[in-house]
């Protein structure tokens, strides 16, 4: 079953954009089972980060990986607060699905054959489109 990582981040002033281009530039994270993710900015200084992954089991086996790739922007983030620490992080499987239904794909249309064209003296020849 699909699982997915939420993870929190409250960005120090001034470091916004390094944090973005940081993801924007992890463009694939080598991370075995993870389908793709999303930074999503929440405030002027907070984000979070929303990742899709083939099962939870895939999520635990990456922890590690991850926890290396927090590391290489750890200086760029504030605290939480509440004992947190610098990220808000919480995982699980997905127990529903909803949204946009799947629309069926249209069929290309046929190639119609070109029409013949009536010559003087009665041949006929193809068209020029």
């Amino acid at each position: 079953m699909a699982a997915f990582n939420i993870v929190r981040f409250r960005v120090k002033p001034g470091n916004e954009e390094k944090f973005i281009d940081f993801h924007r530039t992890m463009r694939d994270p080598k991370l075995k089972g993870f389908l793709g993710g999303a930074l999503i900015r929440t405030g002027d200084q907070t984000f979070c980060m929303v990742g899709q992954w083939r099962g939870f089991p895939s999520i635990v086996a990456a922890r590690p990986q991850m926890i290396g790739l927090l590391d290489g922007v750890r200086e760029l983030l504030d605290d939480m607060g509440g004992g947190l620490g610098v990220t808000d992080p919480v995982s699980g499987e997905v127990v529903a699905k909803f949204g946009v239904p799947k629309v069926a794909k249209k069929r290309p249309a046929k190639k119609k054959a070109p029409r013949a064209v009536k010559r003087a003296g009665g041949k006929r020849a193809k068209r020029k489109r």
